[in-house]
């Protein structure tokens, strides 16, 4: 559960379902919508519009009987509690292929998020273009995340290397890490670490092939 205060908590699914409703009042303010009720984000969003209110209520009052919620003051007060009312500087290290996919997608270079480095230990790779950035050494990493001030580190090694590259991180100041390699890694002192199993969603999802 995520804290908000010394006497709440809010469950880690409202968490990820405040992401879900921030997508949609980020596509209701590009349709010029002033206001948007909470039947009308249940439609955007599919999560019911009683679950929306009390995902919104750990947060304190938003909305108005018979009028809904307010899209651009709602979308800025989700972005506050989210922390993304400012852009967070990502790095990568482990320049595969799919770090590579990730370094090149677009989400990475929006208004919330600024992918400025990418690294890795293969000296057959360092140096090279990679997008808009070059690959940097390993042993850079630390310079960069001081220079930058990087938020957020994303991992995309084999497994073996994972922790140790998890330890550098939070050695180097980084304190959010999203885990992409092939095993669980710890979290280091100070550091939220989130484990992103693409091999385990498959397999979990080949269940339900069955129920089809």
């Amino acid at each position: 559960m995520a804290r908000i205060s010394d006497n709440a908590q809010v469950p880690e699914p409202t968490i990820q379902r405040l992401s879900i409703y921030l997508r949609c009042l980020r596509q209701a303010k590009r349709e010029g919508l002033k206001t948007l009720s909470s039947s009308g984000l249940q439609e955007r969003s599919g999560v019911p519009a009683g679950q929306i209110r009390k995902d919104l209520s750990y947060f304190g009052d938003f909305g108005r009987p018979g009028i809904g919620y307010c899209v651009e003051s709602t979308l800025e007060r989700l972005s506050q509690i989210m922390h993304l009312d400012r852009q967070r500087k990502v790095v990568i290290v482990g320049a595969g292929n799919l770090g590579a996919a990730l370094a090149g997608y677009q989400g990475l270079q929006n208004d919330n998020f600024r992918l400025v480095g990418v690294f890795d230990n293969n000296y057959s790779k360092i140096g090279r273009p990679l997008w808009h950035l070059q690959i940097q050494d390993i042993t850079e990493l630390g310079d960069t995340v001081r220079r930058e001030g990087v938020d957020i580190g994303i991992i995309t090694t084999p497994a073996a290397p994972a922790q140790q590259v998890a330890e550098q991180m939070a050695q180097a100041g980084i304190k959010s890490i999203l885990n992409f390699a092939p095993t669980r890694i710890l979290s280091p002192p100070s550091t939220v670490v989130r484990n992103v199993d693409l091999i385990k969603e498959l397999e979990v999802i080949c269940y339900y092939l069955s129920k089809s």
